[in-house]
């Protein structure tokens, strides 16, 4: 016989399962539109909790260069295991994102010397529909690829753009406020943050200034499509997502600011982004353009151990077909180009990504395979110093 807490648990699970497929994450704010039945609402709605998670399993290989296929490396693992709990508590306007990280890439273990588990712990309190502010360690308003959750991403990872200049996450204060003219939609985000990164063992008087601005000039994305790759909508009329921000770092730790390895001595640093989304029926083109500034970015200049900031710039270009049976084909051209100051230790990075999809319950369980050709150019002899393939197969199960 099932004791009535285990049903009441198991109830409370089904429900959470198949009214999920319908939703969309978006990291900046907590889910707390349970309509359909995700989640538990108190029955004084004085409480309010959804929990889910997220599965990411990878298989990929690395070949020595792209004339052979020998082996270089070999990859094959939970890269995400996440735990996200949203609600909400003494009504609507008080809510919280909290989202827990399990797996190793996921910790960032390499990089500071203990596990972060904890990625996003926030407080968001609504002053109306339009506005609202948060409080505590979540995403910055930054570029889009990073708002977008890695539950939401068409390709295996996210792009080399991303991965070298992106602000991530950061703990401080945060307001975003929407104001619609007409048809045409009008986000602004800002936030006041430590610039020392998730999770950091120690806070200085140097701070991180935020902000952001994005206009969607043709009307609000279905299911808030412009904060999930691939057109799995099937947008009936055109829409179109523009945004562009600033962010000013003092006193950055780490040689990508809030994220990276530590630096010996620590620099001041700024990021300049700018980024656009387009669905129609199907057809989704995304791009972002992203560049680092940082006077004095070499803090070792030691021919095998340097220590610099990765300052310079990158782009993102990447498009996608989804066809009626819900496989998707899409391509990406990702480029990264180090500052004239640190071409000595970085090398351009060139990356050409086609992939193919099946979603199997839009992004909460799918296929994915990517093939990539990668090549390292040295700035200096402006000639290619290396090339290799990468094949990587991922599939993913989440609620």
């Amino acid at each position: 016989m099932v004791k009535p807490v285990f049903q009441v648990f198991l109830t409370f699970f089904i429900l959470s399962f198949f009214s999920a497929f319908s939703q969309t994450d978006v990291d900046e704010r907590a889910m707390i539109d349970f309509s359909k039945g995700l989640g538990f609402n108190a029955p004084d709605t004085s409480f309010g909790l959804n929990l889910r998670f997220r599965i990411q399993s990878r298989v990929g290989m690395i070949t020595e260069s792209a004339n052979s296929l020998n082996t270089e490396s070999i990859e094959a693992r939970v890269s995400r295991l996440r735990l996200r709990m949203d609600g909400y508590i003494h009504g609507y306007n008080i809510s919280y994102l909290l989202q827990l990280a399990f797996s190793r890439p996921d910790l960032d273990w390499d990089n500071t010397g203990f596990p972060n588990i904890v990625r996003d712990a926030m407080i968001y309190y609504r002053f109306n529909p339009d506005f609202y502010i948060g409080f505590g360690q979540g995403k910055l308003p930054g570029n889009r690829e990073n708002i977008i959750s890695s539950g939401q991403q068409q390709f295996v990872d996210r792009s080399i753009v991303n991965g070298s200049f992106s602000l991530d996450r950061d703990f401080g204060l945060f307001a975003y406020y929407s104001h619609d003219f007409k048809s045409i939609v009008f986000n602004f985000k800002g936030a006041l943050s430590t610039g020392e990164g998730r999770n950091a063992p120690s806070t200085d008087d140097g701070l991180c200034y935020t902000g952001k601005i994005e206009i969607l000039p043709f009307g609000k994305f279905i299911n808030n499509g412009d904060f999930s790759e691939g057109d799995l909508d099937r947008e009936p009329t055109p829409k179109l997502a523009l945004g562009g921000g600033y962010s000013a770092n003092f006193n950055a730790p780490k040689n990508r600011g809030q994220a990276g390895t530590y630096l010996s001595d620590k620099r001041d640093m700024s990021t300049l982004f700018a980024d656009a989304i387009f669905k129609y029926r199907g057809f989704s083109v995304y791009t972002e353009f992203m560049q680092r500034f940082c006077d004095d970015p070499v803090v070792v200049d030691h021919p095998e151990f340097p220590e610099y900031v990765l300052s310079g710039y990158g782009l993102n270009l990447q498009t996608s077909y989804l066809f009626k049976n819900n496989w998707e084909v899409t391509g990406r051209y990702a480029v990264i180009t180090p500052d004239e100051l640190i071409e000595k230790y970085q090398k351009q990075q060139k990356i050409y990504t086609v992939g193919v999809n099946r979603y199997i319950t839009r992004h909460f369980t799918k296929f994915q395979a990517n093939i990539s050709y990668r090549e390292n150019n040295d700035m200096l002899t402006q000639k290619k110093v290396s090339d290799n393939l990468i094949f990587q197969v991922q599939f993913e199960l989440g609620i």
